[in-house]
């Protein structure tokens, strides 16, 4: 299994609305990808690993596929609509990367 993490980076202007995220665009990947997504999760960064210190991240989304191809056969047809959603939750330019889950 595979997961891809999106990971919006934490800085002055970030704009985030997790409320849209979890209810409106993370379903939204969900339904558009149909069962090639086996499950989403998503976190709101609180600190960094110094106290008081600020998330490097104000949130991150996580899809878990099968594997590569997978994904790219699932989400390649949709990516503009997907992309395309960002605005209505954040101003912020995502980090994404894909990684093997070794352990879940």
């Amino acid at each position: 299994m595979i997961q891809i993490s999106v990971m919006y980076p934490d800085q002055p202007d970030a704009r985030f609305d997790m409320t849209y995220y979890t209810e409106i665009h993370l379903p939204l990947v969900q339904r558009l990808t149909g069962p090639a997504c086996r499950k989403v999760a998503a976190q709101r960064g609180v600190a960094g690993a110094r106290p008081g210190s600020r998330p490097a991240y104000v949130a991150m989304g996580h899809l878990y596929f099968d594997s590569v191809p997978e994904f790219e056969r699932a989400f390649a047809p949709h990516a503009e609509q997907i992309l395309g959603d960002l605005p209505n939750f954040t101003n912020l330019q995502p980090t994404i990367q894909i990684s093997d889950v070794v352990v879940d």
